[in-house]
């Protein structure tokens, strides 16, 4: 079961997604399935420019509240960028992409939640 650290991480980067715009805002609970990470948030933007921003906004975002990311990927093309904060992986990709690797059916093993669970299992912990 993912930890509160994994949760705040996941609530605070779906928020910076959202903050610019982000389409399609997918959260897979992969910690069950998985030992890479608790979470997966997946997203798409329309171009280049707003998936850099998206990626730059999170990184920040997180980088504020304490969490660095330990690997950065795809950035200069910009077509599926991944962070990868050790407990939370953040794919952000344009549409294109998104629907190419698909990656909601790759992990369909793992859980879909909503924020709002998330936030509510943080809220319920303090």
């Amino acid at each position: 079961m993912a930890d509160e650290k994994s949760r705040e991480m996941t609530i605070l980067a779906y928020h910076a997604l959202e903050d610019k715009k982000a389409a399609d805002i997918s959260v897979i609970d992969i910690g069950h399935v998985s030992v890479i990470a608790d979470y997966f948030l997946i997203a798409s933007g329309e171009n280049r420019n707003q998936v850099q921003a998206m990626a730059d906004h999170v990184s920040e975002t997180l980088g504020k509240a304490g969490f660095v990311p330990k690997d950065t990927e795809g950035y200069q093309n910009a077509n599926w960028v991944l962070l990868d904060f050790g407990d939370l992986i953040v794919h952000i990709f344009d549409r294109e992409n998104r629907l190419f690797y698909d990656l909601e059916r790759i992990w369909r093993d793992g859980r879909q939640v909503t924020i709002e669970e998330l936030s509510d299992s943080q809220a319920e912990e303090k």
